[in-house]
């Protein structure tokens, strides 16, 4: 009788009789060598196989210089939180084509173009507020700071786009009037406080020659005295300067004088300005004014050869005789660093109460009170263009121009009350 516990094990179709016990113990003997081949190899690479269970060679060491493979095994950090998940993280799986990839930066948030358009926004009422700022300062109303504001930001968009027009001598108009004058008006206006006289003594058209003494160790009456043209004639007209060739060659100042409108103090240019109907303005005691010490404030040093009254006799055009009463205070020199001066070129060094003593703060100019008084013009053109090829003639009416200056200066400065008020 057959025991139930025992499996049979059948033969195949094939199978001799008497070989059944032989061929059980080969089945198990393969087994156990299947069983043995397997635990080996998975001792020789443990826990390296792909999907379909056979084994993957092992990974090559990588060395230190190997970005690339680095890049490539390095494992991708995962966000903490819902809130964690930037607008960085969000471009960054825009797509999973090769063909259609798309990069961070050619994707835009509407939060990113909000903040771009926020800093824009805040940048121009920054200027803006700052543009209202320097208007009030310069002593403008309401009306005219909101007027001179709408300028400005009018000014720097045909800047940008190139339409504006410089003529033959670099005078560029829409510089001069809406850069250039409104820096020099605070000062004009609140610093000096300039009073203009005799405005009326100026042409609204043609061509005439300004003729003005000079004073204050740093040009500036004569910006102060084309402020004064500009913004107190009724013509608005812009005053050419006839200027140092020692101007010109000092970097920024000559590029900013020629935008402004002046030229070299030469008789060709002067005499093409005032055949043009341009208006022209001469200081012709130069540097021997400007330098003098403050002993021999408002004496009148030479005034040249004469050459600003030929051209004025040869255009026909009448000289403006011009009297500046306040700019001998702003910087009142004491003494002339002669040896220095050589040494670098210059005409003269300075030395004032504030400068060189203070340094950079002994540049600020002394707030005194300034007086700019137009007298009545004297005619050229009775005297006819060959009158310029006439020394005494052109000596006489230099002469005659020098005094009349000079007779004004000591009656301004009887009328002065105080030179600070």
């Amino acid at each position: 009788m057959a025991d139930p516990r025992v499996v049979p094990i059948h033969e195949g179709p094939g199978a001799k009789k008497g070989s059944s016990r032989g061929s059980g113990a080969d089945m198990l003997a393969a087994g156990a060598a299947r069983a043995s081949g397997e635990r080996a190899k998975r001792r020789r690479t443990p826990l390296l196989t792909d999907a379909s269970g056979d084994e993957i060679a092992p990974r090559r060491a990588l060395s230190s210089v190997d970005v690339r493979a680095t890049s490539i095994h390095r494992p991708r950090p995962v966000p903490k939180s819902g809130r964690a998940l930037t607008q960085k993280a969000a471009h960054s799986s825009v797509t999973t084509s090769p063909s259609k990839r798309v990069t961070a930066k050619t994707v835009k948030t509407p939060a990113a173009t909000a903040r771009a358009g926020s800093g824009v926004d805040e940048l121009v009422a920054f200027a803006i507020e700052t543009l209202r700022r320097a208007a009030a300062a310069s002593g403008l109303s309401g009306d005219e700071i909101e007027r001179q504001v709408a300028a400005t930001l009018a000014f720097v968009r045909r800047r940008l786009s190139g339409d504006y027009m410089v003529d033959d001598f670099g005078f560029d108009q829409d510089f001069t009037e809406n850069a250039y004058l409104p820096l020099l008006r605070p000062l004009y206006k609140s610093w000096f406080r300039v009073e203009v006289r005799g405005i009326e003594n100026i042409p609204s058209v043609g061509g005439a020659l300004i003729v003005a003494n000079h004073s204050g160790t740093i040009a500036l009456d004569s910006l102060m005295t084309q402020v004064a043209v500009h913004d107190e004639h009724p013509a608005h007209r812009f005053l050419r300067m006839l200027g140092a060739d020692l101007v010109f060659r000092t970097p920024v100042v000559g590029a900013v004088a020629r935008k402004s409108g002046a030229t070299l103090a030469a008789n060709p240019d002067a005499e093409r300005l005032l055949a043009s109907g341009e208006l022209a303005g001469v200081w012709p005691e130069g540097f021997k004014g400007v330098g003098k010490p403050f002993s021999e404030r408002y004496k009148l040093q030479r005034f040249g050869r004469g050459g600003f009254v030929a051209a004025a006799l040869r255009t026909k055009a009448p000289i403006v005789p011009c009297s500046i009463v306040g700019a001998e205070e702003i910087y009142p020199i004491l003494g002339n660093l002669k040896t220095v001066a050589r040494l670098i070129g210059a005409p003269y060094i300075p030395v004032t109460p504030t400068f060189p003593l203070l340094g950079p703060l002994g540049l600020i100019p002394l707030p005194s009170k300034w007086i700019i008084e137009f007298g009545a013009p004297v005619e050229t053109a009775v005297l006819g263009s060959q009158a310029a090829d006439d020394p005494m003639v052109v000596f006489d009416l230099t002469d005659r121009v020098r005094e009349t200056i000079q007779q004004t200066l000591y009656s301004l400065l009887l009328q002065r009350r105080s030179v600070f008020f």
